[in-house]
């Protein structure tokens, strides 16, 4: 069978570990290995339409890769393996009057011309839990990286996941740092939210979590999360769906924040929010309300995605202290219609009762997303997506912005 060069490449450097280890030859290792390269191609246009705008345009082009790599584990009663992550991103488009969209690092003048990171992480299992040391892109409520522009947000840190007790999933670790996704550079860990104030930058992130399957269409999760002398955070959820019939169904998703300050911050946040949607041959109508209660919004680490149910596209989570907000959602699958690959999506959002100077503020969102993927042929996981959104508030920024993305998937190994 013919292999690309990236492939052949990543066959020697795992045939050169076994001969460097000679106990990384066992099979599983190098059968269970796989890898992929994902290119990444972006185009971000924001237009902000405020009276007095700093910067009346963020419009900028880029190409990025993206290169996995996952090893098997080697026999015995430890396992051990290792992962690799190579990120590059190269600038196509860009201008001192219109950077800063989150694409390419912002630079002193002008974006640079290319960035680019990589990170090794290693790992061992026993049984059916697996420590992870080096580059992480953990996916809990406690911590989200952000995956939204060219290249991915990564930490370094330890992790430990563990599913030997049957329907639980266990989860520890301590984060140290941090890359966001427009960096290449390794810093000290933040906080970020609407009116948080006293934190400052900590190596030490540590969180835990458990959830628990109690049927097969009811979840149940604890989460912890505490930033070193910025903030502790309590999460709990709750997702049931069920079937309603054979093309009908029906979910809810639960969703309660605690968030308390540590050190000389003022944190102080409660978070409630709720997500039902009703699916039925192909159609997804969803709604959504959320509300902030105590002194400040809802914290989170400092470039990650919000976990809150109205998260989206272009607000950065319609959590100002006290918002409340809801959301209006419609989802259609072209499956049902006999085009598998093709996807549209809606969603209006609304928030008010919150201080913006001596006045109530209030703000609205609406977004669209339409996407196909190539199901097979030469094309075959080729994306085209493109993302609309238009942003309207009542004394902050007023903005329209447009997405549009073009990615491929190559299977290496």
């Amino acid at each position: 069978m013919h292999k690309s060069p990236v492939a052949l490449g990543l066959t020697s450097a795992a045939f050169g570990l076994t001969l460097a280890f000679p106990g990384f030859a066992e099979a599983g290792f190098l059968e269970d290995s796989k890898a992929d390269l994902e290119l990444r191609n972006f185009y971000f246009n924001s237009d902000y339409r405020q009276d007095g705008a700093s910067q009346s345009k963020r419009d900028e082009w880029a190409q990025g890769l993206i290169l996995n790599y996952e090893s098997g584990f080697t026999d015995g009663t430890v396992g051990f393996g290792v992962d690799a992550i190579g990120l590059f991103g190269l600038k196509l488009d860009s201008g001192p009057d219109r950077r800063n969209s989150g694409l390419l690092p912002v630079g002193d003048e002008k974006a640079p011309d290319d960035y680019g990171r990589a990170g090794v992480t290693a790992k061992a299992r026993i049984s059916k839990s697996v420590l992870r040391v080096g580059t992480l892109l953990p996916r809990l409520p406690t911590v989200l990286p952000n995956d939204g522009r060219l290249l991915p947000q990564t930490f370094r840190g330890a992790q430990v996941t563990s599913r030997d007790i049957a329907d639980m999933t266990l989860n520890v670790g301590r984060l140290t740092s941090n890359t966001e996704r427009n960096d290449s550079g390794h810093e000290d860990i933040e906080a970020d939210g609407k009116g948080l104030k006293g934190g400052r930058p900590s190596d030490k992130f540590d969180f835990a979590s458990a959830s628990y399957n109690w049927s097969k269409g009811l979840t149940t999760s604890y989460n912890y999360g505490g930033l070193e002398n910025n903030y502790k955070q309590h999460i709990v959820t709750l997702v049931h769906s069920f079937a309603l019939s054979e093309s009908q169904s029906f979910k809810s998703d639960l969703r309660y924040a605690r968030s308390l300050k540590d050190g000389n911050t003022n944190v102080d946040n409660t978070a409630v929010g709720a997500k039902f949607t009703y699916s039925v041959a192909g159609h997804g109508f969803g709604v959504a309300y959320q509300r902030m209660n105590g002194e400040t919004g809802f914290p989170h680490l400092a470039g990650t995605d919000s976990f809150l149910v109205n998260y989206v596209m272009i607000s950065p989570d319609f959590a100002n202290p006290e918002e409340r907000s809801w959301q209006a959602r419609y989802d259609y699958d072209f499956a049902a219609v006999g085009l598998p690959g093709l996807s549209f999506m809606t969603r209006y959002l609304q928030g008010d009762n919150f201080a913006r100077g001596n006045k109530e503020g209030t703000e609205w969102e609406r977004n669209s997303d339409i996407a196909y993927v190539f199901q097979s042929g030469a094309l075959k996981n080729l994306e085209l997506k493109w993302r609309n959104g238009t942003y309207r508030s009542n004394g902050g920024n007023n903005i329209d912005q447009n997405r549009v993305i073009v990615s491929y998937t190559l299977p290496l190994l």
